[in-house]
């Protein structure tokens, strides 16, 4: 990949339930799933396979301590580099990271997605686009309510319980300051059109600045000159 242009690396933070993946979504689809390379901060949670089930089931997630933060900058850093990564798979019914991993390739675009995504220096650095996605925190809790049950198995009970005790103290401690941080700020997180039009406005000329680069290696690079084209 020598000589080939640099992937936009996008940095989408803000809180539970504020719409990060509505964004993330709206922009995979803009430039197209094979142009994006999207890491939820969620899968790399420690992995914790010697804890037992009780203690697990007690996790902070919400609180810096919680991720991996070296395995996923040393993923950012490798795709990036054009190199494709193992990303690991977080089991949230077992509280525990899965033996399976999801192999992705690097992607012209790089959509780093997740609560304290602006709370690290060292992958602050590595973004070039830093966005934090805002929205009333009684609809972030209605959102992450609904999330919770219906996709990780949680009962109704343990994610207000979650809530009241982690997330909501968390926020106000990690989450809420690293806004401090962004470029952009999105209120109404999937729901702002105007915003989200920037965001996709800003991904389709880093496809096009590909396209008048004129790559012509067969790889991402290529691929995505050709989506830019049929783009604009």
């Amino acid at each position: 990949m020598t000589g080939a242009p640099t992937p936009l690396v996008i940095g989408l933070a803000g809180g539970t339930g504020s719409g990060k993946s509505t964004v993330a979504d709206a922009l995979v689809r803009t430039a197209g799933p094979e142009h994006v390379a999207l890491l939820p901060q969620d899968a790399y949670y420690r992995a914790q396979p010697h804890v037992p089930f009780e203690a697990r089931a007690r996790t902070n997630y919400d609180e810096p301590g919680a991720f991996d933060h070296a395995l996923l900058l040393a993923h950012v850093e490798a795709l990036i580099r054009g190199e494709a990564i193992e990303r690991p798979v977080y089991d949230f019914a077992r509280h525990d990271r899965s033996q399976r991993t999801l192999r992705l390739l690097s992607a012209a675009i790089v959509i780093v997605e997740g609560i304290l995504v602006l709370h690290d220096p060292a992958l602050r650095a590595r973004l070039a686009l830093k966005v934090f996605v805002d929205a009333p925190a009684d609809e972030r809790f209605i959102r992450r309510l609904e999330r919770d049950v219906r996709e990780r198995g949680r009962t109704t009970e343990s994610v207000i319980e979650q809530y009241r005790l982690t997330v909501k103290p968390m926020h106000d401690l990690f989450v809420e300051p690293s806004k401090q941080h962004a470029d952009l700020i999105v209120p109404e997180g999937g729901a702002n059109r105007v915003a989200l039009d920037v965001l996709r406005a800003f991904t389709t000329r880093h496809l096009a600045r590909i396209a008048r680069v004129g790559v012509a290696d067969g790889g991402w690079a290529s691929a995505a000159a050709r989506a830019a084209e049929a783009l604009g």
